[in-house]
């Protein structure tokens, strides 16, 4: 059987953690930062954590050997 191939730009973005969750950035805290207030910007810069769902499942696909 073919080696299935990862998705190079899933494998970019996503990582898999030491218990199996992924582990991704948010999104928006690379410019127009001055509108923000400091309570987002900090909060933008915390990791998402996904353990579960169908965004876990659909982003595992891609990334078969991570």
């Amino acid at each position: 059987m073919k080696k299935l191939k990862t998705r190079r730009g899933a494998a970019k973005r996503f990582t898999k953690t030491a218990k199996g969750y992924l582990k991704a950035r948010k999104g928006g805290h690379s410019h127009l930062l001055s509108s923000k207030n400091r309570k987002r910007k900090r909060s933008l810069k915390e990791p998402i954590i996904l353990k579960s769902g169908g965004n876990y499942k659909r982003i595992s696909t891609l990334m078969p050997y991570q």
